[in-house]
């Protein structure tokens, strides 16, 4: 038999049982929870021909796992209590009237929500849950059974009791009055299970374990109710809690019904998945995709590096995932492709998991390589910018130490060269002839000096800033310079040694007049050095130190050997 003929045979048996127990109910209202009231009979109806109903639709949705056989389990046993009267007329009927009076409901509830959605029991959890099955359906329902005879009772209108082996009243007494106490017991502390398991659960499950829960609290109460008599009657208190249990099987079913639409809207989104990787969407749009599908717009994608435990976003940025945030990890061949990072039990629906990581794997697998060669350019450009740096900090010391060391001597040596001219006699003419010349020639090596310092790294930028250092630049060129336009704000060091390096090489090595002019605007820094002849620049050399700074060198030629220079620098002012 198909699963859809299973499905049809269990909910026409469900509406057939339910329709008899009304009428048996409505019968003898004196016997039944309904007690002929309109509302209750609509309760009774739709509590347990909702548990059914969820119970197939879930079975359906995951065919391996027990939560929805448990459920439509539930659901009919909800509706058995109600033939454990005399105008039954059926021996068989009235048995299992007579085995399922002690509220099996709540087992099979009870067992249903603490395996929901995972279908798994832990060791407690198992230890609470064949509590609940000895005593519901043993304690209560079969022990009593065996001993009890209906019509010694003084009930001449009830069915017999097939299953009675003998006539032991005491016993039967005992026994209800056992399965209350015990009942009590095992229903608070699956209640509190439920609680427990309520504090870890996902926003989906939240619904379901809630309602549950209240239903097994309420079930508690209602053996707590019977403590006094022994046994559980259709008293005014009662009918109320079982009214309260109605309604908190309603809200259980619901829940269980709006998670598995969630879930069917996710997996539809999951479908379309597959069409919408196929147009290659751009770094990050896969995270828009699966943020789309599970339902939380602050999800967070990360991918592995190979080789290391640091994790990039799709533009090869480090990341780290917020405090207290709930990770993920999406295998395929065993080998993790991506992280999630997203709120607490958020993904507990593994086969969602799975599902999403099938359907997007290759798009995920071409993103995570993206997103390395992305983090390894980064390291790259990171790598360049230090080596310029490093190199740059080099020259500075090497600039400081000429100017504050050979300088100074070469100076104090001038000092010393005059100091001895004041000294000689004046009549040797030979000797002051040779210090005149001593002292010219170290005059031009302290200016040569100078101007190698100043080459290596001018302390005017690092003094005055970009504009001033270029107006120096222009006073001691050898080809004329003409200064538009300079912003006047600093800017970092690197940044302000890379454009400086950009017009003193157009100096260095242009034959005819400059024109530079320079303009800050959206945090970035652009400069513009025209001249009218060819200029032989070094510009792998340039490139190289603004591609550091993810700057760009771009050389526009035009007509009459006119040449524009355009350096472009991201930088914050």
């Amino acid at each position: 038999m198909g699963r859809w003929a299973v499905v049809l045979v269990v909910a026409a048996a469900g509406l057939a049982v339910g329709s008899w127990t009304l009428v048996l109910a409505r019968d003898q209202p004196a016997y039944s929870f309904p007690a002929a009231s309109p509302v209750r009979d609509i309760a009774l109806l739709a509590a347990g021909w909702a548990l059914i109903g969820c119970g197939l639709a879930y079975w359906q949705r995951c065919p391996r796992k027990l939560v929805g056989p448990l459920l439509a389990a539930g659901g009919f046993a909800w509706f058995l209590p109600e033939w454990n009267t005399p105008a039954i007329g059926s021996a068989l009927a009235f048995t299992i009237g007579l085995v399922f009076y002690g509220l099996v409901c709540t087992a099979f509830v009870g067992h249903a929500v603490l395996i929901y959605p995972s279908g798994r029991l832990r060791s407690l959890e198992r230890v609470a849950v064949l509590l609940g099955y000895i005593g519901s359906l043993g304690v209560l329902g079969l022990l009593p059974a065996l001993v009890f005879d209906p019509r010694a009772e003084a009930c001449s209108e009830c069915p017999a009791n097939l299953l009675r082996l003998s006539d032991r009243p005491g016993a039967v007494t005992d026994l209800n009055r056992a399965g209350v106490q015990f009942g009590l017991a095992w229903t608070l502390a699956l209640a509190a299970l439920a609680c427990v398991k309520l504090l870890r659960a996902s926003r989906m499950a939240r619904i379901v374990l809630t309602a549950g829960a209240a239903y097994l609290g309420l079930v508690a109460a209602e053996f707590a109710a019977s403590l006094d008599r022994g046994y559980v009657a259709t008293s005014a208190l009662v009918r109320n809690l079982w009214l309260g249990q109605a309604m908190a099987l309603l809200g259980l079913a619901g829940g269980v019904v709006w998670a598995l639409a969630k879930s069917r809207r996710a997996r539809s989104r999951v479908a379309r998945l597959v069409v919408e990787l196929g147009q290659a969407p751009s770094p990050g749009g896969l995270r828009d995709v699966l943020a789309g599908i599970v339902g939380e717009p602050d999800l967070v994608l990360a991918y592995p590096l190979a080789g290391s435990g640091h994790l990039v976003d799709a533009d090869g940025r480090s990341l780290d995932f917020a405090p207290g945030s709930e990770t993920t990890t999406l295998l395929s061949g065993g080998s993790p492709v991506a992280v999630l990072g997203h709120a607490h039990r958020l993904l507990n629906d593994a086969q969602l998991v799975d599902e999403v990581t099938a359907a997007a794997r290759l798009a995920l697998e071409n993103e995570r390589l993206q997103a390395q060669a992305r983090a390894r350019l980064r390291e790259l450009r990171a790598s360049r910018a230090r080596i310029v740096a490093a190199g740059d900090a080099e020259r500075r010391r090497l600039e400081r130490d000429l100017h504050d060391g050979a300088q100074q001597r070469l100076v104090a040596l001038g000092l010393t060269l005059q100091l001895a001219r004041s000294r000689l006699a004046s009549d040797d003419h030979e000797t002051a002839r040779r210090l005149a010349l001593a002292d010219s020639e170290l005059t031009r090596a302290t200016s040569d000096l100078r101007e190698l310092a100043h080459g290596i790294f001018p302390a005017v930028l690092a003094d005055g800033g970009l504009s001033v250092a270029v107006h120096a630049l222009a006073e001691e060129s050898r080809v004329p310079m003409r200064i538009g336009a300079m912003p006047e704000a600093r800017f970092p060091a690197p940044v302000e040694t890379a454009a400086y390096s950009v017009v003193s090489e157009a100096a260095r090595s242009g034959a005819a007049s400059l024109a530079v002019s320079g303009q800050h605007r959206a945090e970035k820094l652009t400069l513009e050095v025209e001249t009218h002849e060819p200029v032989e620049l070094d510009v792998a050399a340039l490139q190289d130190r603004l591609g550091a700074l993810d700057g760009r060198l771009e050389i526009y030629r035009g007509g009459g050997g006119r040449v524009t220079i355009v350096a472009e620098l991201p930088c914050v002012s």
